[in-house]
């Protein structure tokens, strides 16, 4: 092989290297803004949720259905994979996730500054700040006139909101006056305002493990969450609907939340 044929294959070589390291690396504007879509899909174990319809078992071995299950997503942040972090403004950063209701089930961040992000964060519930507001700065899915029944998610004698709300029957829970044998658990608490109370504000923090969601203004990605109602009631501790059939604003509330708190997991990303 003559000198000049074996420099021409190590030209194109050394070519084609930095053309696929070019397109690896995948250049951005970090001064661009682009959109960031997260998918809340309520799961029973292995199971989808199924409203009334669906009948699932407990760690304690009973038998339930739901027949009600929302919950407040707050204060969300994102990471990229070189140590940026996003804060997304606290105004824009509250979402009610309604199984009954489809539409709430996708929430889109917007204004995201372009990168690969790999982590994000937010706080089950409605912090202590925004619970203690005036009503006139608690707006959207904050605002308590927009909610009635059972979808209330408001304890007016308590100035505070619930958390997470699940309702739904069970063989094993007692018999009410009307024949019926449910359970309800309102689970909340932010601290207290003048005087120290029950603190149930979680947040959960998530790595979207080898995955990538690369935000870009011309490219929105979608992050899909599982949220494993069976994790509330099978955890640190196994959350008995005999023994337990109704918590609202009570200590044994702190146990709810302390498993809630790893309902939620990272499954896929779409780019």
């Amino acid at each position: 092989m003559n000198f000049k044929a074996y420099f021409s294959i190590i030209a194109v070589a050394v070519l084609s290297l930095l053309f696929i390291t070019s397109c690896d690396k995948e250049e951005f504007n970090v001064n661009d803004k682009g959109n960031l879509v997260i998918e809340f899909d309520n799961i029973v174990g292995d199971k989808d949720l199924q409203l009334d319809t669906g009948t699932y078992v407990n760690a304690a071995g009973e038998t339930f259905s739901v027949s009600l299950f929302q919950y407040y997503i707050s204060n969300i942040k994102l990471k990229t994979e070189d140590g940026r972090e996003y804060v997304v403004p606290q105004d824009q950063s509250y979402f009610m996730i309604q199984e009954h209701k489809a539409h709430t089930h996708s929430i889109t961040i917007p204004n995201v500054p372009a990168g690969n992000y790999t982590e994000m964060s937010f706080i089950i519930g409605v912090d202590s700040l925004r619970n203690t507001m005036d009503p006139s700065q608690r707006t959207g899915v904050l605002d308590v006139a927009n909610y009635t029944g059972e979808e209330k998610m408001y304890w007016s004698w308590n100035s505070g909101y619930i958390f997470v709300k699940i309702e739904g029957s069970s063989p094993q829970a007692p018999q009410g006056p009307d024949g019926q044998r449910k359970f309800r658990y309102h689970i909340g608490g932010f601290g207290g305002y003048s005087s120290p109370t029950i603190n149930n504000i979680k947040t959960r923090e998530l790595s979207f493990g080898s995955q990538v969601a690369k935000v870009r203004k011309d490219k929105t990605p979608e992050v899909h969450l599982k949220v494993d109602v069976l994790k509330l009631f099978n955890g640190s501790s196994n959350i008995s609907i005999a023994s337990n059939p109704t918590v609202h604003f009570a200590p044994f509330s702190v146990n709810i939340a302390n498993n809630y708190v790893h309902m939620f997991k990272v499954d896929h990303i779409h780019n």
